[in-house]
């Protein structure tokens, strides 16, 4: 076979959950399958992560938009090269296509009410894009492919698809993310303290940002030891403003907030921080989560959504929308440390049952039983 995978974004610095998953299941891909022949569609960028081999081509696409690259440049490339599918990584595709589609749809977010509008102007534009694109082109695809069971039962359920049409494949962790020494050298880059809280946040208001910061707050007011809070991936400006509006102002000379963080340090700072906070309001999957139990860090994870799926029946849950929950469960790690150490156990046990290969062999079953029906 011929197979065409869009990875549009993966050579760019600042990646994120999506980009890594492609890039993560690519790499697995090459290593083993060396009877089909690949060809990766990305937008040129510094990051050359991925590199070309007898059985993987990497063809740069440019275009000014996101859009005009996808609806555009990637079909007349395809045509081109005529694979036998095309795999979209990124919940969207092109809506006029010549061969048949495979869609990772991670979820359907862009159509459930929301709370608030993104700050991000970025983000914005990208939630108007896919309720533009999604519905035109699910009836399109031979196979959607989604990240958990809880996000295939809301697809099904709001989107009205068959079972045969769509499927879950679990997403993996990097085995880079492990149990290792401490390494000042790295996180003294990010936070001027040793012991402290980590918060993978951004601008998404989903991942639950003021509610975290009044969790704190409260967490500071009866904690003995009022560890700091690293906040990955937030400007001070963003921050700032939270703090105002929640009147927590109070509490930032406690927080630490470093912007991007680049995945090549994330693993010394899960293994440096006490806990992993991700309470988020709604996940499809949670990369995160195996990252930081992967390192042998406590997570409390969000009990809403596919959060208390993926973190297991062990994992240490709280309510996303109640401050006073999720600084309790901080409380309760710091003040009960035989079950602080059965948490660590527990999340190095969990994500054994994860593995980005466990991804690509899924993939690769999937796209021969297309190959299967189109010949």
């Amino acid at each position: 076979m011929k197979i065409a995978i869009e990875a549009q974004r993966i050579f760019r610095p600042n990646k994120h959950g999506m980009d890594f998953v492609a890039l993560e299941t690519i790499r697995e891909l090459q290593k083993i399958d060396h009877k089909n022949e690949y060809f990766i569609f990305v937008s040129p960028g510094p990051d050359h992560c991925l590199n070309e081999s007898e059985n993987l081509h990497i063809v740069e696409l440019r275009c000014p938009s996101y859009p005009l690259w996808e609806q555009i440049a990637l079909p007349r490339a395809v045509n081109r090269i005529q694979p036998d599918l095309l795999h979209c990584t990124s919940n969207t595709a092109p809506i006029r296509l010549s061969v048949p589609l495979v869609l990772t749809l991670h979820d359907i977010i862009f159509l459930e009410k929301r709370q608030s509008t993104s700050s991000s102007i970025y983000q914005e534009m990208g939630w108007h894009y896919r309720r533009l694109v999604v519905p035109r082109i699910l009836k399109k695809s031979k196979k959607i492919i989604t990240v958990s069971q809880f996000e295939c039962h809301r697809i099904r359920e709001a989107l009205n698809l068959s079972k045969e049409q769509l499927t879950a494949v679990y997403n993996g962790y990097n085995p880079y993310f492990r149990p290792l020494q401490p390494a000042p050298e790295i996180t003294r880059k990010y936070i001027p303290a040793d012991d402290y809280l980590f918060f993978l946040g951004n601008t998404d208001p989903k991942k639950n940002t003021p509610r975290v910061l009044r969790a704190y707050s409260l967490y500071l007011k009866e904690s003995k030891r009022k560890r700091p809070l690293l906040i990955a991936d937030l400007k001070e400006e963003t921050i700032d403003a939270i703090l105002k509006a929640e009147k927590l102002t109070d509490i930032k000379p406690h927080l630490s907030f470093p912007g991007y963080i680049p995945n090549t340090d994330l693993a010394a700072l899960y293994n440096g921080a006490f806990a992993f906070l991700y309470p988020s309001l709604r996940e499809s999957f949670g990369i995160p989560m195996l990252e930081a139990m992967a390192c042998g860090t406590p997570v409390i994870a969000g009990n809403t959504s596919a959060m208390p799926e993926i973190a297991g029946d062990g994992a240490l849950l709280a309510d996303p929308l109640d401050a006073n929950d999720i600084a309790h469960k901080l409380l309760l790690l710091e003040e009960d440390l035989s079950y602080y150490q059965q948490l660590k156990e527990y999340g190095l046990q969990r994500v054994k049952q994860f593995s980005w290969r466990k991804s690509a062999e899924a993939l690769l079953i999937i796209y021969q039983s297309i190959a299967a029906e189109e010949w």
